[in-house]
């Protein structure tokens, strides 16, 4: 078994392969002050629940994208595990080309994206990740990545207008019912919705007239709402990113 991780600002997502089939996935708030212990203990009680063990494990691979938890999860798998965890980076084998400038600080969220969605696809191909930011990858068609964009997320920016303002209230990330809201929990509703899936579609627009014929594969949390709003995504994978953490894992090792 592989464990794969996606450790991101927000959140950290685990997916559990048997080769290429994905056994169990689960997902845990990113928290910076959590030991390794903690989170030994935290993995032990998921797999437990779904009647593993550490030992069943032949590899953990982590792409992340918070620098400052790389080495408590890389104590806690040494120390649980029994193995020395591998990380997502622009050095390994990753099956794409990489075009970037520097090249070290491209995202490995966005290098296994990328190595996914041209697995999947081919190219061209873009990829849209709805996280705590947005970003978005451009694969050519002979497979080599480009660049993209990034914009903020719309949980971190719903998050600063509330904590901005005295009178709005948190809200629900829902298809608004009508994009003309009676009243001011469907007013942000229609305006976060409708205006990130504007601001997607916007920049999606862009990309696809620089790389026509592309397939537009989106992922991350809120990915399906966005998807049926947008006049673009062709594709919706939840899973995206720790797919193309386990294509690198099984091209490098």
């Amino acid at each position: 078994m592989l464990l794969a991780m996606d450790v991101g600002n927000s959140n950290i997502k685990m997916g559990i392969f048997s080769g290429d089939d994905l056994v169990q996935s689960f997902r845990v708030r990113t928290d910076h002050k959590r030991s390794s212990d903690e989170y030994g203990v935290m993995m032990h009680s998921f797999l437990s629940c779904i009647g593993m063990e550490f030992s069943d494990f032949h590899g953990v691979m982590i792409s992340s994208v918070v620098p400052g938890l790389n080495f408590t999860l890389m104590r806690m798998v040494q120390t649980y595990f029994h193995k020395t965890p591998a990380f997502v980076s622009s050095q390994l084998n990753c099956g794409i080309d990489i075009s970037y400038s520097p090249v070290s600080a491209l995202g490995a969220d966005r290098i296994a994206n990328a190595t996914a969605a041209y697995a999947a696809y081919g190219g061209p191909v873009i990829t849209v990740d709805f996280g705590t930011a947005t970003t978005f990858g451009v694969v050519n068609e002979k497979g080599c990545f480009v660049g993209g964009a990034i914009a903020p997320g719309i949980q971190t920016s719903a998050d600063a207008l509330i904590n901005r303002t005295s009178a709005l209230k948190s809200f629900t990330f829902e298809t608004p019912k009508s994009a003309i809201a009676d009243n001011t929990a469907d007013a942000l509703q229609s305006g976060a919705l409708y205006g990130f899936t504007g601001l997607t579609d916007g920049i999606l627009k862009r990309l696809l007239a620089e790389m026509p014929g592309s397939t537009v594969v989106a992922t991350g949390g809120l990915c399906e709402v966005i998807a049926s709003l947008s006049e673009y995504v062709h594709q919706v994978d939840k899973l995206l990113t720790l797919q193309g953490v386990k294509r690198i894992y099984q091209l490098n090792f």
